[in-house]
């Protein structure tokens, strides 16, 4: 991954968190936004992936492991406190498995909504009592999925955390609204990540490519471009929305 050149300098001097941002859609978000002139602080449990990029982005890296909210809330404070303060939070970070719904587990179940949901929360309280305190205001941006909007066979648990996050953005932007902090998530499609390349077959990929009115799948760069145009000047007025990014697999 390399950083590109800055053309606009839409997020000069911004101050951002980035989870999951060692790598895949995550590191392509750090890296565009570094590539704007943003500070950018990854959280991720990848130390040598996470490191390695914080380094060419010259940002801060952070070890995190997402089950546990105290490491989560230490995390953010450390990485807050180095730029004094936070602009903008992305929360990237999450975890894809497959069960049939008779077949998914307590364990299961709750290890999807602890690191797809409730780390979220986390990052989104400690960064929202910065953004208030400071009183500059400040945005939210969470990487749902399309499967909070249409489920998905074996997907389950996957689903009902990922349609869980787009309420909880929801209610951010609601109340945290009259701060100037607004709040809204993602609904990737099927995008070509590290992930998505290790649970998807050559088959999986011809077949949900036809689905796209573009003929295709997505890349970290797509989501990437939307996520900027939420962290810049230009989506001031924008929040409390999920916003698809699937290629058209999903309308609504």
């Amino acid at each position: 991954m390399t950083v590109p050149p800055v053309t606009t300098a839409r997020l000069q001097g911004k101050r951002i968190v980035v989870t999951g941002g060692a790598r895949g859609i995550g590191g392509e978000i750090a890296t565009r936004f570094a590539a704007e002139g943003a500070h950018v602080s990854i959280l991720d449990r990848l130390v040598d992936e996470g490191t390695a990029l914080a380094e060419q982005l010259h940002g801060n890296f952070y070890e995190v492991d997402l089950l546990h909210p105290d490491a989560i809330e230490s995390a953010m404070h450390r990485a807050i406190e180095v730029h004094d303060g936070i602009d903008v939070l992305v929360n990237s970070a999450g975890i894809l498995k497959f069960s049939p719904l008779l077949d998914i587990t307590v364990a299961g179940w709750n290890e999807m909504f602890s690191i797809n949901t409730r780390a979220m929360l986390t990052t989104m309280q400690v960064a929202a009592r910065s953004m208030i305190a400071a009183g500059t205001g400040g945005k939210m941006i969470n990487l749902a999925s399309m499967a909070a909007k249409k489920g998905g066979a074996n997907e389950g648990h996957y689903a009902a955390s990922k349609a869980a996050v787009v309420a909880l953005t929801r209610v951010a932007a609601l109340e945290w609204g009259e701060h100037g902090i607004t709040a809204n998530s993602l609904c990737p499609g099927y995008i070509l990540t590290e992930m998505g390349a290790a649970t998807r077959t050559e088959q999986d990929i011809l077949t949900w490519s036809a689905y796209s009115p573009l003929g295709r799948l997505g890349n970290p760069s797509d989501v990437a471009g939307v996520a900027l145009f939420l962290a810049s000047p230009d989506a001031d007025y924008l929040t409390g929305q999920a916003i698809n990014v699937t290629g058209g697999m999903v309308m609504h």
